[in-house]
């Protein structure tokens, strides 16, 4: 072969082999694309569970809130059975977003595993942190106009839902299907501003100075009244609230065996 041929030819092999190695490379790039992702999810994972080691942490941390507090829930809204030995009272702000996280995250199961079962009745008070959220007082309002036509829960749902449009009082009211006018009035009379201030006033005789905050607290059928028996703080994760609810319950069945004047072991 003459050295120009076989010039050529190397010249021919040359230009064909990067894109033989081009082509060779793109799965090997694919398949490094699907482990980046799955490392991405990986990770996203591993600062969830993180937060939520974080959270048990601040709350072993914080000093213990005063025990055998006593609330009025009269007039409060309820979900649940009523007649429940046992109540989660939450104290939470429409604007915080640590609460939107627990109705986001966590509420959910809680209502399936022991509202709707009868094993727990929920209660909500009102601690709007007046002096960083500006809006949240009247959205506590909202909540209560809203609960004039029978619509309370589904307000909390969609102010929860939207706080970035939270002063959108309107647009919410049409949302969970409210009379728009009646809803308007009730607002702008602030008929519940005193309602609101009452749940304030309770939330600092229990030592309550953060959001959300929740405490459980055993029922009398002939009173509204209920004195707190466990403190849980800030947005846990569902196993946080299992573990303190199921102690409380295993507690009272034992109560209830032992019967009146029994002393327990």
């Amino acid at each position: 072969m003459s050295t120009w041929k076989r010039r050529m030819s190397l010249a021919i092999v040359l230009a064909w082999l990067p894109a033989q190695l081009i082509l060779a490379q793109e799965p090997t790039n694919a398949e490094l694309k699907k482990d980046i992702e799955i490392l991405k999810d990986g990770m996203k994972s591993l600062q969830k569970d993180l937060q939520d080691i974080k959270a048990l942490l601040q709350s072993r941390q914080q000093p213990p809130v005063p025990q055998n507090v006593v609330l009025d829930l009269a007039d409060r809204p309820v979900r649940g059975d009523k007649a429940a030995k046992l109540a989660l009272v939450e104290f939470t702000d429409f604007q915080c977003p640590f609460c939107a996280r627990h109705v986001r995250d966590t509420h959910g199961q809680l209502e399936k595993e022991y509202i709707e079962t009868g094993k727990l009745k929920h209660v909500q008070l009102d601690m709007p942190l007046e002096a960083i959220h500006k809006q949240a007082f009247k959205a506590a309002e909202a909540a209560r106009c809203a609960g004039d036509q029978g619509k309370f829960w589904e307000m909390r749902s969609q102010l929860f839902a939207n706080q970035k449009t939270l002063d959108t009082w309107k647009t919410h009211a049409e949302a969970v299907g409210l009379d728009v006018a009646q809803f308007d009035s009730c607002l702008n009379s602030s008929k519940y501003a005193a309602e609101v201030r009452k749940d304030i006033a309770q939330a600092q005789k229990a030592g309550i100075t953060g959001t959300p905050a929740f405490l459980l607290a055993t029922t009398d059928p002939a009173s509204s009244k209920v004195r707190s028996v466990r403190f849980i703080s800030g947005a846990q994760p569902f196993a946080a609230f299992k573990a303190q609810i199921d102690a409380v319950l295993a507690d009272q069945e034992k109560r209830v065996a032992a019967g009146p004047g029994q002393k327990q072991e």
